[in-house]
């Protein structure tokens, strides 16, 4: 009974990726023949659909070790009541360029970035906020939004993406100047414990 629960819970969707990419892999033996495959059936997507499986890799090894602590007392370390907004921002924005899901992203960092937070006694629905904010910028990189454009359209990522490394590079010191001056507007409330 306990090994059926076991299997039952291994088969989820990142497991049926996993076996699909490497199915897939296996069946074309060389990783050149399989990218080329990709690429003629789905043409506008395929980078994106070969890499995203990798992102949640990423995550599971972050997940997975011990870095959460070592990370929580990092950001303890490098900043200060003022500027631990802009940190989390940076933070956010650079990890967002490697794997590009908030919600998944801010499962596993939220213990830490929280943790920093109370330890400087800056308000935890403005850094939650700084953090989807600043989440956010690497969107227009990351070409999620881009695909049913892309498929419609009938060009490619590099097409778009010019104009979209334009307005990151235009947003982000605006929104990083933002996320510092409309800090200073939140006062701290430290969490309720519930008894």
């Amino acid at each position: 009974m306990a090994i059926a629960k076991g299997v039952s819970a291994a088969l989820d969707l990142n497991t049926y990726n996993l076996a699909f990419l490497m199915l897939g892999m296996l069946l074309h033996w060389r990783p050149r023949s399989f990218l080329r495959a990709v690429s003629d059936s789905v043409p506008s997507t395929a980078g994106v659909l070969v890499q995203f499986p990798f992102y949640a890799g990423i995550v599971g090894m972050i997940t997975g070790s011990a870095i959460t602590k070592i990370l929580a007392d990092f950001f303890v370390s490098i900043s200060t009541h003022d500027t631990l907004s802009v940190i989390v921002g940076v933070y956010s924005a650079i990890l967002g360029l490697f794997i590009p899901s908030g919600g998944g992203k801010w499962v596993v960092e939220a213990p830490y970035v929280l943790a920093a937070a109370n330890d400087h006694q800056v308000h935890l629905g403005w850094i939650v906020q700084v953090y989807n904010i600043a989440e956010a910028l690497p969107n227009l990189v990351n070409p999620f939004w881009m695909l049913p454009i892309l498929g419609v359209l009938r060009v490619r990522a590099r097409e778009l993406m010019g104009y979209s490394v334009l307005q990151l590079l235009i947003h982000t010191p605006i929104v990083l100047i933002l996320c510092y001056v409309l800090a200073k507007t939140f006062a701290y409330v430290p969490p309720v414990i519930p008894p």
